[in-house]
């Protein structure tokens, strides 16, 4: 790395740009945004402290309105801090040393699952990191296999062999999608230069292809024997107690390449850790921290790319340009890591599940990143080795035994732990059964006993969400991220096509985030204060409390005016009061702010109304079930889990997707509270219209105008939820069963609700 005394003269490696125009238009909406809710709550407080006998409306629906109008506004003030100095960052990675100086990279694969996650598509992410323009001897791949699979052994070793003519060439012709699949499946979308119109290059590529679907032929085949002998009653492996396994795929060194004129090529190693089901394996963090002391063992490489294993590398650049912010003499002091935002190849125009998180990777990322940095979001994050583990480079005064405590018991991960340490394996250029056998002990299910591994070593495991807890401690410690966002898109995955994972998924993020919150030591509002700035720790217990204010806020907003307009309670101004214009002011502010972010983040109105509903889905579904599962988990009446998305879909589902029908396809737990909400809404809409033509005892209609437009934009926007329950036939439509459930709990509601609330 330059001094700091010739970087001042160099040209910079990366250049942070405030968004100005942004800041400015985004600060002014939050002021008059802010007045009005202030008005808001001035109204509602003031009927507080009306004398009890002047009351013409009861207290209790009135302070649960109040109640939900208060949690939504404190999600939204949170909000305001990604919003608060937005920038983007801008790489030169023609600016980097040679190669020669530049640092080693090991990355880190996870699969848990060749059921959920095709083994075919693992090999295709590990292939395409393989393939990452960067020095191949300063290039490690880890594929890290928590469910022992021989299945995914034996597809590693495939890929290593395939590897070794893919590599070639894509370098050879410059190929940039350097993932097979993807390559094959799109040939004419992609550039080729000069080589396009090559016979050479057309001869070589359809060797290579052929060389391809050989590849993915063994691999299924090995699949098919597998279900064969599972059908038949057959033993296979364990998932949940299997021992360790640790196998190198190059078993000689680079230098024997170039002898034979061949590429060089980065080392593959497969990793199975050991597991026992007497040990909490701790899920992704766990695994990520066995691959954190078997690599040191093996390369100990001073960064460290995280990568979901249907994640495959679509720039093969994605190494250099983060190391331009790594390498920054102006930052590389005190940056933890580098995030690129998740992006998806089949993601469909319309995202009815909003898969393509837009609002976190195009709106929030680079509004955090204008304060410290964003948070880790699982995958596509280049960190720093010793950001996870500190600086052990001075070794005088420091007390092995103290170290031990924190690291575990072994002497040679120890000593890896110093910044300059070089494994013999990588310096000697050939594999070492010493190391692999010591690789072998570290990645032991009993290793982390009695040490602070995952506590305050590593990657942390307080809660499934361990990206989110791993990067609110590491800035907390002071560490710093930044955000990289090019134009063309680093990494892509496969986001789902069915709602019943998004939901999974939802509850799985919501209950890990609960967890964080409700913590009596790392909740953010006392945790973070005395260790970050103020706007920082606003983005933090946003982050931890975003599942329990929008779930209390929607389900107060989708009940409590509608059993009130049912029973000819209003809640809201009439028409001709000014405070009236205060509740339409924020709600229709609330919502031009969210168009304007999708217009101008290239996306459309559809966006908008398919943002807005799969939110209010979610809040009321997956975030509630979320946060009440980490409330039983925190009393001992539940168990943290953990399931892999599923990556198998079949064509039916797909085919939906692609045209923008819901499938409903999920879980009963999630379906019959949406349904009922829907019900109720129904009901007290179709009530309040009746009461409103027919029946002079309702009163004035201009009281009860704000709460029928409520129950109207809810219907609206879950048009698609009515469709499934009452018009769609087909079998990913809502099934009869959930239906007529949610009418006998709707009747409750509306029924038990009314008596309670009036």
């Amino acid at each position: 790395m330059a001094s700091s005394s010739s970087s001042s003269s160099s040209p910079p490696l990366h250049l942070c740009n405030v968004n100005k125009l942004a800041m400015i238009i985004n600060r002014s909406h939050a002021l008059l945004h802010s007045i009005a809710i202030v008005f808001l709550i001035s109204y509602r407080a003031s009927f507080l402290f009306q004398e009890t006998k002047n009351r013409t409306i009861p207290t209790l629906p009135w302070l649960l309105i109040f109640a939900s109008e208060l949690l939504l506004s404190v999600s939204w003030l949170l909000g305001q801090a990604y919003r608060w100095r937005p920038v983007t960052r801008t790489v030169f990675p023609e600016r980097l040393p040679s190669d020669d100086k530049l640092p080693a990279i090991d990355v880190f694969i996870c699969t848990a699952d060749p059921d959920r996650e095709p083994t075919v598509d693992v090999m295709n992410t590990v292939i395409s990191a393989m393939a990452l323009d960067y020095p191949p001897e300063k290039l490690h791949v880890y594929l890290s296999d928590d469910g022992g699979s021989d299945r995914t052994l034996h597809g590693t070793k495939e890929a290593w062999k395939f590897a070794k003519s893919w590599l070639p060439f894509c370098k050879r012709f410059d190929i940039k999608t350097s993932c097979p699949e993807v390559y094959f499946s799109g040939f004419e979308d992609y550039d080729h230069g000069n080589f396009s119109k090559s016979s050479v290059f057309e001869a070589e590529r359809q060797k290579i292809k052929e060389k391809y679907e050989k590849f993915k032929e063994r691999i299924r085949k090995v699949a098919e024997e597998h279900r064969k002998v599972v059908e038949a009653g057959g033993a296979t492996s364990n998932s949940r107690d299997h021992p360790s396994t640790i196998q190198v795929m190059q078993e000689y060194s680079n230098e024997e390449f170039e002898e034979n004129g061949e590429v060089k090529m980065p080392l593959l190693v497969y990793v199975a850790r050991e597991k026992r089901p007497s040990h909490h394996h701790n899920f992704k963090a766990g695994n990520l921290n066995v691959l954190l002391r078997v690599s040191a063992m093996i390369s100990n490489s001073p960064y460290i790319l995280v990568l979901d294993c249907d994640m495959y590398c679509n720039d093969p650049t994605s190494a250099r340009q983060a190391m331009c912010c790594h390498l920054d003499p102006h930052i590389a002091s005190s940056l933890a890591y580098v995030q690129f935002p998740q992006t998806f190849r089949n993601l469909s125009k319309h995202d009815i599940y909003d898969s393509a998180y837009r609002s976190i990777f195009k709106i929030q990322f680079h509004g955090v990143d204008g304060l410290r940095g964003p948070g880790m979001c699982g995958t596509n994050f280049y960190i720093k080795r010793e950001a996870l583990l500190g600086s052990f480079k001075q070794e005088a005064g420091l007390d092995l035994m103290e170290l031990k405590r924190s690291f575990g018991p072994s002497n040679e991960f120890i000593k890896t732990l110093r910044q300059d340490y070089k494994p013999s394996f990588i310096t000697d250029g050939k594999s070492s059964s010493i190391l692999l056998e010591e690789a072998k002990i570290l990645a032991s299910c009993s290793y982390e006993d009695q040490t602070t591994w995952g506590i305050n070593v590593g990657f942390l495991h307080f809660c499934v969400m361990e990206d989110i807890f791993t990067s609110f401690q590491l800035q907390c410690k002071g560490w710093k991220s930044a955000y990289l966002n090019p134009v063309r898109q680093q990494f892509l995955g496969t986001c789902t096509t069915n709602l019943g994972e998004v939901l999974i998924h939802g509850s799985r993020a919501a209950s890990g985030l609960t967890q964080v919150a409700i913590s009596p030591q790392f909740c953010p509002l006392i945790y973070a204060p005395p260790r970050m700035s103020f706007l920082q720790s606003m983005t933090y217990i946003d982050m931890a409390f975003w599942p329990l204010l929008y779930s209390l806020s929607l389900w107060g907003f989708a009940i409590i005016p509608q059993l009130c307009l049912f029973n000819a309670i209003p809640l809201y101004p009439e028409v001709s009061d000014p405070y009236f214009s205060i509740f339409l002011f924020i709600f229709i502010s609330s919502l031009a702010k969210n168009l304007y972010e999708i217009l101008i983040t290239g996306g459309e109105i559809r966006t908008w109304i398919n943002e807005r509903r799969i939110w209010m889905i979610q809040s009321v579904t997956s975030f509630a079930s979320g946060s009440l599962d980490a409330f039983l988990n925190m009393l001992g009446l539940g168990e943290a889990s953990f399931l892999p998305t599923n990556k198998v879909s079949d064509d039916e589902e797909v085919k939906r997707y692609q045209m923008g029908i819901f499938d409903f396809q999920a879980p009963t737990m999630f379906l019959v509270p949406l349904v009922t909400i829907i019900l109720v809404n129904i009901a007290s809409f179709l009530g309040g219209l009746v009461r409103i033509m027919f029946m002079d005892s309702f009163g004035d209609w201009r009281k009860m105008v704000g709460q029928i437009s409520l129950s109207f934009y809810i219907l609206m926007a879950n048009y698609a939820v009515i469709e499934g329950m009452a018009i769609r036939k087909d079998k990913a439509s809502i099934p009869k069963s959930v239906t007529l459930l949610s009418v006998v709990f709707s009747v409750l509601i509306l029924s038990v609700g009314s008596v309670i609330l009036c």
